[in-house]
């Protein structure tokens, strides 16, 4: 049976478990907050983004969750700047054209703020620009992706959070803290 963990990344975090950065500017890695054996991430998230990561010590169970050919939908919620209309929701469902290609579309919603955990470093806030918060389910997995497909539309992101993974999700997981799925 393999081991599948639940990890919620914590902002700031490589998705790695070592650091080839230079030594006088050590930056945490996975290996700070798991110390279990053979098992790898299934995919990345970046050092900016929060959430859900799942780990496998099974090669083929970990491709099935990375490869965009199997079409594993990932849910993030992104909270960006300005306020949404209809249309850009519109263009992000029926999918963007970025500079590596089109993407496949998405299922994109305007949702309440969510009540999640504070960040650290905050998001910066500026009274004179509205945020709103975007609920961004993807079958692809492209680098930056959501972050890019926002931004093409007219919505810088501030803050990325994965929620969820096909049928796991970060319900109930702390930042920072790991269960087995």
């Amino acid at each position: 049976m393999p081991r599948v963990i639940l990890f919620n990344k914590p902002y700031g975090v490589l998705t790695q478990f070592t650091d080839k950065g230079t030594a006088d500017s050590p930056r945490p890695t996975l290996s700070k907050f798991i110390t279990l054996p053979g098992v790898y991430p299934a995919g990345r998230l970046d050092r900016d983004s929060e959430g859900l990561l799942v780990l496998t010590d099974d090669g083929r169970l970990q491709a099935r969750i990375a490869d965009p050919k199997f079409k594993q939908p990932k849910t993030y919620l992104v909270m960006v700047e300005g306020t949404p209309e209809e249309a850009q929701l519109q263009q992000l469902r029926q999918g963007v054209t970025l500079k590596d290609g089109p993407t496949r579309p998405a299922r994109a919603r305007l949702i309440p703020d969510p009540e999640l955990w504070p960040r650290n470093p905050p998001v910066r806030f500026r009274k004179s620009v509205p945020d709103a918060w975007l609920e961004l389910t993807i079958t692809e997995g492209r680098n930056r992706q959501v972050r890019r497909m926002t931004a093409h539309v007219g919505l810088p992101c501030l803050r990325l959070v994965r929620w969820s993974i096909g049928d796991w999700s970060l319900d109930g997981l702390a930042p920072g803290t790991w269960r087995d799925a």
